[in-house]
């Protein structure tokens, strides 16, 4: 998410806005101050040899089976925080994706913006999203992130009293746009990489721009090129 498509996402209300409780959980995304002052985790655990790719808002039809391609030709493993309706329509591929080595997280049942839905909402939110993955793949997800990686309060309560470690991203493609190009994915992704770095892209149009995962597949063709010539592994989060 880039700043001008976060601003569109902040409370309105002055009140809300000059709460500092409130606003962190708004800024987490794009600041790494406030990430920290609600212990949400940006990067991997210190000493992590490698770098996390990370793709949101499937699993989707064609791109989520490409992803699976690129990353099976380069040897590289990801993580996939996936959508619990689109889960429950092609749960073979989340399957799929488990059994080849890949970690599944959760993004949300639905792909709403949680301070948007009330306490009970974003509680049953993550118990469907949950409750999804679990019947797919035999077994419950450890992590989560919230659609544009917004936590609400009761959101960030509610993931963690169901067991779920939260884990936002610390470098981006903005993939999910309309007028980019595989190179300005993989350029923007690897700038100044780390081991540690936690990278965002997303295997699905879904909720962006149509046929914007086109693009993601072709950049990942070049990051994973890049990687392994930097000798920066992909490693799932522990």
């Amino acid at each position: 998410m880039d700043a001008a498509r976060h601003r569109s996402f902040l409370p309105h209300s002055r009140r809300v806005r000059d709460h500092p409780g409130v606003l962190r959980h708004f800024l987490a995304p794009v600041v790494p101050k406030a990430a920290a002052s609600l212990s949400l985790p940006r990067t991997l655990v210190t000493g992590t040899g490698g770098v996390a790719l990370t793709f949101d808002d499937g699993p989707h039809p064609e791109g989520t089976p490409a992803v699976l391609e690129v990353l099976a030709r380069a040897g590289a493993r990801a993580t996939f925080f996936v959508i619990g309706e689109q889960v429950e329509r092609r749960p073979a591929l989340v399957a799929e994706a488990a059994a080849a080595g890949h970690l599944i997280g959760l993004h949300g049942y639905h792909h709403r913006l949680q301070p948007r839905l009330s306490r009970r909402g974003v509680r049953e939110d993550v118990a469907r999203g949950v409750a999804a993955i679990e019947d797919a793949v035999g077994a419950a997800p450890v992590w989560h992130r919230p659609p544009y990686g917004i936590y609400s309060p009761a959101g960030l309560r509610a993931a963690r009293s169901a067991g779920l470690r939260p884990l936002l991203w610390s470098r981006w493609g903005k993939d999910w746009r309309k007028f980019t190009t595989p190179r300005r994915i993989a350029g923007r992704a690897l700038a100044a990489i780390l081991p540690g770095d936690v990278i965002l892209l997303h295997d699905a149009d879904f909720y962006s721009a149509r046929d914007s995962y086109k693009h993601t597949i072709a950049a990942l063709e070049l990051m994973t090129s890049e990687l392994k010539a930097r000798k920066l592994d992909t490693v799932l989060p522990v």
